[in-house]
């Protein structure tokens, strides 16, 4: 089994130690690559469009946004974390989102995605936890994956883990044992089932590529459907 996480900071506190405690449960049996954001994709989009228009191998940041992708494609289970900052995610990790801006539904999403599970794991000091697992779900749903779980909380009292009562830390712990533990049980050699809003999502995209392949056969998102068998009969997932 492989994992690929994505945090949202590089800093060690509690949404690190949340984190951990989920990963704890797949220590020893699955393969975890980690990302620390904004170390490992230090520059923000720049809004070139190059990777709409020509091929996302000529972004400015190809060497860093690839690496991760091809972690994500190859990955079982994703896992992204992030602490609210003002009630949305990090910067960092909005940074990285949109540079896969090319890889949501309307342009070109990777037919590997639609079969992926996730996690998103988010904590803030009274609010603002929902919104920023919101901001990161909004890109997983839009990549095509139907199976997104969340682990959210409200710390209530301090942003040290050390410095939460330990019925806090305890509630906690056992959110994210019993996520992990469930999480574990999943046969990962069969792909999560597609929901209804992703295929109302697809075929919507379907029916506008269809449309601007019309209008320009060599349209870059056109050819990617068209490649991929989508605009026929061919689906992205099983």
């Amino acid at each position: 089994m492989k994992i690929t996480v994505i945090n949202g900071t590089e800093k060690h506190g509690v949404t690190y130690k949340l984190k951990e405690i989920f990963l704890e449960t797949f220590k020893g049996s699955a393969e975890i690559t980690e990302f620390y954001l904004p170390g490992d994709c230090p520059s923000f989009c720049a809004g070139c469009t190059v990777c709409f228009l020509t091929d996302e191998h000529k972004c400015k940041d190809a060497e860093y946004v690839q690496k991760i992708q091809k972690t994500l494609l190859e990955a079982d289970l994703l896992v992204f974390t992030s602490p609210s900052y003002v009630f949305h995610a990090t910067g960092a990790m909005k940074a990285m989102l949109d540079h896969f801006g090319y890889r949501w539904m309307p342009h070109r999403p990777a037919k590997e995605m639609f079969g992926k599970r996730a996690v998103i794991i988010t904590q803030c000091l009274g609010a603002g936890d929902k919104s920023t697992a919101k901001d990161i779900k909004d890109s997983l749903s839009w990549w095509g994956i139907s199976y997104i779980k969340e682990c959210r909380f409200k710390l209530m009292g301090d942003i040290q883990w050390e410095k939460l009562s330990e019925k806090k830390r305890k509630t906690m712990t056992s959110k994210l044992e019993s996520t992990a533990a469930r999480m574990k049980k999943i046969n990962y050699a069969k792909p999560a089932r597609t929901n209804l809003i992703t295929k109302c999502k697809f075929y919507m995209v379907r029916m506008m590529q269809a449309g601007l392949g019309k209008e320009n056969p060599e349209y870059t998102d056109y050819k990617y459907w068209k490649a991929n068998g989508w605009i026929d009969k061919v689906r992205p997932w099983k």
